[in-house]
């Protein structure tokens, strides 16, 4: 862990109520009780919550999400919305190669319809298309994800296709919308 001392928090001031904060382990206990509190309601569009069952299991996630992170192969966000943490947004994965950032976030049930994921989006893009870091943004999601879809059109991304029985969830394969959004 000396390694992590060396590297800087990254904080993003999206607006007056909502903050990104890097992946850090003192945000284990959050997370994990957050996860806990919305598993049925994640478990619908995710497949991963139903793996998470210790605040061991949390911990080990954030450790290789804060090295990743750090090292620019993809970005993981805690979203805090008037300094409570209420989700998580990330670049699942960073292409350098081809500036392309895989986006991926969850928001707590309770959080939903207040336009935090459509704001945090923005800020992230803004941040990163203004560094030269990525240029081109990407979000799948299941076809039946209504909200996921409107929050992709919402934030000027063109549906590129749908991939056809792409991902695996709750023991049935769906169908993926892809978006993408370039910025010069």
């Amino acid at each position: 862990m000396e390694q992590q001392q060396a590297w800087q928090d990254e904080v993003i001031a999206v607006n007056d109520d909502i903050e990104l904060h890097s992946v850090h382990e003192r945000f284990v206990k959050d997370v994990f009780s957050l996860v806990q509190r919305n598993k049925s309601w994640l478990q619908k569009a995710m497949n991963w919550p139903q793996y998470v069952v210790s605040e061991d299991d949390t911990r080990k996630t954030l450790q290789g999400n804060y090295v990743l992170h750090h090292k620019g192969y993809a970005k993981m966000f805690m979203i805090l919305y008037r300094g409570e943490l209420a989700g998580v947004f990330s670049f699942n994965q960073i292409v350098p190669t081809d500036k392309t950032a895989y986006i991926g976030y969850w928001l707590s049930e309770d959080r939903q319809g207040k336009g935090i994921i459509s704001a945090v989006i923005e800020a992230a893009i803004g941040k990163y298309a203004g560094e030269g870091t990525v240029r081109r943004f990407v979000i799948k999601c299941i076809v039946t994800n209504e909200a996921s879809n409107r929050v992709a059109q919402r934030n000027g991304f063109a549906l590129e296709g749908c991939l056809k029985q792409a991902e695996f969830l709750n023991d049935e394969f769906h169908d993926q919308n892809i978006y993408g959004r370039i910025i010069d």
